[in-house]
């Protein structure tokens, strides 16, 4: 589909995680007009919540800037969790969507570019899952996200499951108890049997959930919360030691989690650490602009 004429389009960026979809609409000048959070989007976990998500997000958004039902005036970068994987790729750029134009790029691309104001440079994502992206001298680089349980060390979902692990092995006496673990524990009428049953059917959001309670216990000084945020904070060091070999030198933390886990960080990895430019919701923005202007060179060869 063309590009609408004049200054008549928008640019809508998203990023949709395990937990959540944010978006944000902008007018041609980059003036905000809407924002708005909807529920999870990581597209490998399930493509039509996912986009249900992107487009309920993007509804409200129009709503706020008082532009209801045009979302054919939007060009858009959608940064969604699982983008990544060609077969979800596919999947997903043959959905019907609303919009002008959709371009589909994952949450941690778009993360960096936000991060750097479109410069190199590499970020880690700790939220529900962990990924680490870098850029250097035209070249993309990815360390990690390759989906929980199998990747995404030192995520919430990661958290959520160690200490569930930790709490099974107190139970069988093998390491003693403490506040946290019996916390945990709890939470299953202390019944082993029933963390067996709800693991069966439970993703990363929902181990993810229990990382809040880690946290706490760790800021009260609880020995086995403090020893999973360490372990956290080594799965962390490793991947930013690898986007360093690389050549991404200086580096962002982002997510949910990352200013808990940033304590534990090895000085090494803490000397690397610079403030971030912006978010992944600006790096969407900033790849939609891209998007634009590659649409109007194309416009222009076309008419010579």
């Amino acid at each position: 589909m063309d590009l609408p004429s004049g200054n008549g389009w928008l640019l809508l960026g998203v990023d949709g995680g395990g937990t959540h979809c944010r978006a944000r609409l902008a007018d041609p000048k980059g003036t905000i007009l809407g924002e708005a959070v909807t529920g999870p989007a990581n597209i490998r976990l399930g493509l039509e919540e996912g986009l249900a998500a992107v487009t309920g997000a993007t509804r409200n958004c129009l709503k706020q800037a008082g532009l209801n039902g045009q979302e054919d005036k939007i060009i858009a970068c959608l940064a969604l969790a699982g983008a990544c994987e060609p077969s979800t790729l596919s999947r997903a750029q043959a959905s019907l969507l609303p919009f002008c134009r959709a371009t589909f790029t994952s949450d941690a691309r778009a993360a960096c570019v936000g991060a750097h104001a479109g410069r190199d440079g590499g970020i880690i994502i700790i939220g529900t899952g962990s990924v680490g992206w870098g850029i250097a001298g035209g070249r993309e680089f990815r360390v990690g996200g390759w989906g929980f349980p199998l990747s995404d060390e030192g995520s919430g979902a990661w958290l959520g499951s160690e200490v569930l692990r930790q709490a099974l092995r107190a139970h069988d006496g093998v390491r003693p108890w403490t506040g946290l673990l019996r916390s945990v524990f709890e939470r299953f009428e202390a019944d082993a049997y029933a963390i067996v049953r709800w693991m069966r059917d439970t993703g990363p959001r929902d181990y993810a959930g229990l990382a809040p309670l880690v946290v706490a216990h760790a800021e009260r000084g609880d020995a086995a919360a403090r020893d999973l945020l360490r372990a956290a904070a080594g799965h962390i060091d490793v991947m930013v030691a690898r986007l360093l070999e690389l050549g991404t030198l200086r580096l962002c933390l982002m997510g949910g989690l990352n200013e808990k886990v940033e304590p534990y960080l090895s000085d090494k990895t803490r000397d690397r650490l610079v403030l971030p430019l912006g978010d992944a919701l600006s790096g969407a923005l900033e790849l939609a602009r891209t998007e634009v202007l590659g649409l109007r060179s194309q416009m222009a060869a076309a008419d010579v």
